[in-house]
């Protein structure tokens, strides 16, 4: 027997009378929907919620109708509301504005996983900096030595602090950020890969330490039948890019469904007139160079090296450099 799939509309209607407290039985006949379609809706719903959660942190919740809310903040606010006119708008989650949740203001946008089935899901940060160049000037005004930066130094690497920070047990802020950035492959790659949720529920998210080319081809490797999807939806996506620097949130399901997305605009901000970035450009403190464009060359060639051979995969083609 073939199902017809219900329109979205319908979907957020059972789901809306399931928050409200009604059961299966009633929404059935309230809606004229059969109940074991109703429970088929429910059950993929409650999936999608599980999966946020495992990935997200209070500064997240599900919102009704297959949107997502975000705690506040004015400048993401802004990003959002200037590339709903930008071409890429199909890039990015759909925003709606600012609603309260509590007594917490949210940003409002499309929930990305609501129309896949059990999906896989990559976060890659992207860029050679995850800083803002206002935050070290903000830093350097007021240099108070953190003792809690200095114990996350030296949870990761015992040997990184200099003999100065370990006799006041401190370091700076403006030491520790720069630091950061120089574990992982953001600043040798221009990305890092923040976390997989796979299809099964597992997360893993421990790549903070991930630098070498090499390591990154391993997990890439790790996680192959994913990334083989990643491979093909990147190509059609890079070739509309214009950018501005954020994370890339690759996502694909076992019905062949995929998208990828820019999220996370937290720090994206707005140039001085008349400065313009290449966005490849090493950084160089006054500069401005976020070395997005760098780093999504090196994805695209990390992941064309490991499946444009492939058996039935095609080669990546298309390129963001303008050479």
């Amino acid at each position: 027997m073939v199902h017809r799939e219900l329109p979205k509309y319908q979907k957020d209607l059972i789901v809306q009378r399931y928050q409200s407290g009604e059961g299966y039985k009633r929404i059935s006949k309230e809606l004229n929907i059969p109940w074991h379609t109703v429970k088929i809706v429910i059950i993929k719903w409650r999936k999608y919620v599980s999966s946020l959660s495992s990935v997200s942190t209070g500064s997240f919740h599900v919102g009704d109708y297959g949107t997502l809310l975000k705690r506040f903040c004015e400048g993401e606010q802004q990003c959002y509301l200037r590339l709903m006119e930008d071409t890429l708008r199909p890039f990015v989650p759909l925003y709606h504005g600012v609603v309260q949740h509590g007594e917490q203001d949210y940003n409002m946008m499309d929930n990305l996983l609501t129309h896949f089935n059990t999906p896989a899901i990559m976060d890659c940060k992207m860029g050679s900096r995850t800083y803002l160049e206002e935050e070290l000037v903000t830093a350097r005004e007021r240099p108070q030595p953190r003792n809690d930066m200095y114990e996350k130094m030296v949870a990761v690497d015992p040997e990184a602090p200099t003999v100065q920070e370990r006799a006041q047990q401190a370091v700076l802020k403006t030491r520790y950020m720069q630091w950061r950035e120089t574990l992982s492959s953001t600043a040798s790659l221009g990305f890092r890969i923040e976390g997989f949720r796979k299809a099964n529920g597992e997360c893993q998210t421990n790549f903070k330490r991930t630098k070498s080319r090499e390591q990154v081809v391993e997990i890439l490797f790790q996680n192959g039948s994913n990334c083989n999807v990643f491979l093909q939806v990147l190509a059609d996506f890079a070739v509309s890019l214009q950018v501005v620097g954020s994370s890339l949130l690759f996502v694909h399901d076992w019905t062949g469904k995929t998208g990828v997305w820019m999220i996370d605009f937290g720090k994206t901000v707005s140039l001085p007139t008349h400065h313009t970035l290449d966005h490849r450009t090493p950084w160089a403190e006054g500069n401005r160079e976020d070395g997005y464009l760098w780093g999504l060359d090196n994805l695209i060639d990390v992941l064309t090296d490991i499946f444009g051979e492939a058996e039935g995969t095609p080669a990546l083609t298309c390129s963001t450099r303008q050479d």
